[in-house]
């Protein structure tokens, strides 16, 4: 199980994170992990394919209207968000564990910014993200090639704070949240809220979009849906 970004599961954790903070200050952390191999492979890209090929999708679903304010929703929740990367996190799963203000990673972990794969730029607020954590060269190693990284990468680079190994993933992100929930929980809140003050990501949504504007009716971002689809090469003409 990879976790696709459907829509059932972006209203989820939407429901998910109103209830948590309603429950603050009696919940003090938020661990944020997936289920099964993976921690989220992205939007589901089942409804775009599938208009791609002229077929009526089964479900209306635009994943730019329901997962890129995931983002800032996740950066202004009160308590802090640990995400425990516990396989692949790539595209907007990707974007999701730059959202958490903490990263604690399996050795199994994968990350990539896929979106280049798929005709798209950056988004979920990962345009801003990754330029934050990394800087502009290796943010746009990874924007630009769409390359899958391994955890130990990620370390390197700064994307995550700690790899560990996926045995003790879910301890160590257990012992890291026991340990802030000891902290006053209003000062921890006002110091996430400080941190975060200039990266309330809502600007970056409108630039991502906007940004993807000459992609979304060219041929190439068709091409790129066919391709994934038929497990293929893709080959893009600039059109």
């Amino acid at each position: 199980m990879l976790n696709a970004l459907s829509p059932g599961l972006c209203l989820d954790l939407n429901d998910a994170l109103d209830e948590l903070e309603a429950d603050f200050p009696d919940i003090r952390a938020i661990i944020l992990t997936g289920n099964g191999r993976g921690f989220c492979s992205g939007a589901d890209l089942s409804g775009q394919i599938a208009a791609s090929n002229g077929e009526a999708p089964k479900q209306a679903y635009n994943p730019r209207a329901l997962i890129p304010p995931l983002a800032p929703r996740m950066r202004r929740v009160s308590q802090p968000i640990i995400a425990a990367v516990n396989g692949v996190a790539v595209g907007a799963g990707f974007s999701l564990s730059l959202a958490s203000d903490i990263r604690i990673a399996s050795d199994q972990a994968r990350f990539a910014s896929i979106f280049v794969k798929r005709a798209l730029v950056p988004d979920t607020g990962s345009s801003e993200s990754m330029v934050d954590l990394v800087g502009l060269g290796i943010a746009s190693e990874m924007a630009f090639t769409g390359r899958l990284f391994d955890a130990q990468w990620a370390l390197e680079k700064g994307l995550v704070n700690s790899v560990v190994s996926h045995e003790r993933l879910m301890d160590e992100a257990m012992a890291l949240a026991n340990e802030i929930a000891g902290n006053p929980p209003l000062t921890v809140r006002s110091a996430k809220q400080l941190l975060n003050r200039r990266f309330w990501l809502e600007d970056s949504l409108a630039h991502e979009h906007d940004a993807n504007a000459p992609s979304m009716p060219s041929e190439d971002r068709v091409e790129a849906l066919r391709a994934f689809v038929e497990k293929r090469p893709a080959v893009y003409k600039g059109r």
